[in-house]
């Protein structure tokens, strides 16, 4: 018997004409953005208080036990990725939630969802599809 290659062993067989597509051709660097602001509990736990409502700095800042500074780093990458926007009046800087920032996180996932559910549908009817063979 001959030995395959690695890269033979992983390659993918597909009928003529057909194309492998890949996924990083879909690549969106604000869902980046957006997933690196939401990997990070702070971050996350500032946008469940402003879904509430507006905020002052000071009053976000309070309840993480961080220093000044750090949540205004924070707020910074939460801005950036558009998931909140600062206004200031005086010396008092306000943050509100911008909810239809995390529309594309939503397509996304409803996306992946479908792409999932219809590759598990594929091998439920295989695997239905191989022990009825197996019993006949």
């Amino acid at each position: 018997m001959r030995k395959l290659s690695s890269l033979a062993k992983f390659s993918l067989a597909l009928p003529a004409g057909q194309m492998l597509v890949s996924d990083m051709a879909k690549y969106d660097p604000d869902l980046s953005l957006l997933f690196h602001a939401l990997a990070d509990p702070t971050r996350r736990s500032i946008l469940n208080r402003l879904a509430e409502g507006p905020a002052r700095v000071t009053d976000l800042a309070g309840p993480t036990g961080l220093r000044l500074p750090t949540v205004m780093r924070h707020l910074s990458v939460l801005e950036e990725a558009g998931l909140i926007a600062t206004s200031k009046d005086g010396r008092i800087r306000t943050c509100a939630i911008v909810p239809e920032a995390l529309d594309p996180v939503r397509t996304w996932l409803d996306e992946q969802r479908a792409i999932w559910e219809a590759r598990l549908d594929r091998l439920d009817a295989f695997v239905m599809n191989v022990m009825k063979e197996r019993t006949k």
